[in-house]
């Protein structure tokens, strides 16, 4: 799934985050940490859920950039002044933030399409949209990959690239 409450694994149990300071940047190291792309959106007032236990982190301040909520400003463990009425949630919507139209072909509406950046990877011909032939932008069109020499690794670095783990 790519939403739902947050909750982080501490000192031996699981916890939630209050939403205090809670915002969209927070989201961004959620999503990134749990290997997701599309658009981070941060929820609060227990969109989804009260949780139970114990509130592990409150005061949440991320840059956006961080690896981890690890990295991220924020109170020490345990110190919190909340209820799990205020527990923080995240989605990682893959279905947002690409601006999508129905084309014939790869030439459509140019003018609405955003420019694509050079090594741009997508995939083609697959059952899913987990699947298929890679191809790679370069010089205003698309490409295949040729398989000599492709390993999983070469695979793994696709994947992540489109956002899987």
């Amino acid at each position: 799934s790519f939403e739902g409450r947050v909750e982080v694994y501490h000192d031996g149990k699981w916890g939630t985050i209050c939403d205090d300071q809670w915002d969209d940047r927070d989201a961004e190291v959620v999503c990134r940490q749990l290997g997701l792309s599309g658009t981070p959106k941060a929820l609060s007032w227990a969109h989804y859920g009260q949780g139970s236990g114990p509130i592990l982190l409150d005061e949440v301040q991320c840059s956006g950039n961080e690896l981890s909520l690890d990295q991220c400003k924020k109170s020490d463990w345990g110190q919190q002044n909340c209820d799990h009425i205020e527990d923080a949630g995240v989605s990682c919507d893959p279905f947002t933030g690409t601006e999508v139209q129905v084309c014939q072909s790869d030439a459509c509406c140019p003018s609405l399409l955003p420019p694509l950046a050079e090594g741009t990877v997508r995939l083609a011909g697959g059952r899913s949209p987990g699947e298929g032939r890679v191809e790679v932008y370069y010089n205003g069109d698309w490409g295949t990959v040729c398989d000599d020499g492709w390993t999983d690794l070469g695979a793994q670095v696709v994947c992540r690239q489109l956002g899987f783990r």
